[in-house]
């Protein structure tokens, strides 16, 4: 699915908040006719108030045998405008969709401009100040591998360590937008890693850190050190990846280390 996550209180469902997966279970209850709610949706992973997702995935057990055809076209004729089912697949009785996570894709668009423009408030961030997209670059290619991310998650975190793998990173800058797109993937993200990632590699590539900081970051695993949290407009949940989908990067994180 994706979905525009401005108006949305995040993924996980919450009393009185609108949430992306209070409003999908509202929808597939309704559809199977089950006015108390027995049918639970589990998504491959939660995102943030404001949070954006070109490629999210759940699951869930339906009751009734219903084409793949006629469940999109359902779903999709009942959910707001603001969420999209893209695809449906009918899948094994073992099939989860978070535990079953060998990887995911974000994406970060980073605005340019020195003033705020109305019609990318909600769907980028905005930095100010000059970048030399170069240092960035140097930047990022610290983080290809296994490392332990402790400098770059936020408090509140529930994972049992913060190891993660990532397989790429880069940025691109579109000069006709101008935006820096910034792309992460690897096995696992830990509670606001990629938004505390960008801050780093911006102040990088402004001249304000070091070009191999995040080196450092990693030895003294301090959440203080690496400052700012960009805001969660600029984030997108790209792909999801379970096994088979990525032959390079089969490897997923044991779930009792997520």
């Amino acid at each position: 699915m994706a979905y525009d996550g401005t108006n949305f209180s995040g993924f996980q469902r919450q009393p009185n908040e609108r949430t992306i997966e209070g409003t999908l279970t509202k929808v597939v209850n309704k559809m199977a006719k089950s006015p108390k709610e027995h049918i639970s949706v589990y998504g491959s992973g939660r995102t943030d108030a404001g949070v954006h997702a070109l490629g999210q995935v759940a699951h869930f057990d339906f009751p009734y045998d219903l084409k793949e055809i006629n469940m999109l076209k359902g779903l999709n004729s009942m959910l707001p405008l603001d969420i999209k089912i893209l695809d449906v697949k009918i899948v094994s009785s073992n099939f989860h969709a978070r535990y079953d996570v060998s990887g995911k894709k974000y994406m970060y668009r980073m605005y340019l401009g020195e003033f705020k423009d109305p019609f990318k408030r909600f769907y980028t961030a905005q930095w100010k100040f000059p970048v030399d997209i170069s240092k960035i670059n140097i930047a990022l290619n610290d983080l290809i591998g296994e490392h332990d991310f402790t400098s770059f998650v936020a408090s509140g975190s529930s994972a049992k360590t913060n190891v993660r793998t990532i397989y790429e990173a880069k940025c691109n800058f579109n000069s006709d937008k101008s935006e820096i797109i910034f792309e992460f993937y690897g096995n696992g993200f830990l509670y606001n890693m990629v938004r505390i990632l960008v801050g780093v590699v911006l102040e990088i590539g402004a001249g304000k850190r070091n070009e191999h900081d995040i080196l450092r970051l990693y030895k003294i695993k301090d959440r203080n050190e690496a400052r700012r949290t960009v805001p969660a407009s600029g984030l997108y949940l790209k792909h999801v990846y379970y096994e088979g989908d990525d032959p390079d990067h089969p490897t997923k994180l044991p779930y009792h280390q997520r």
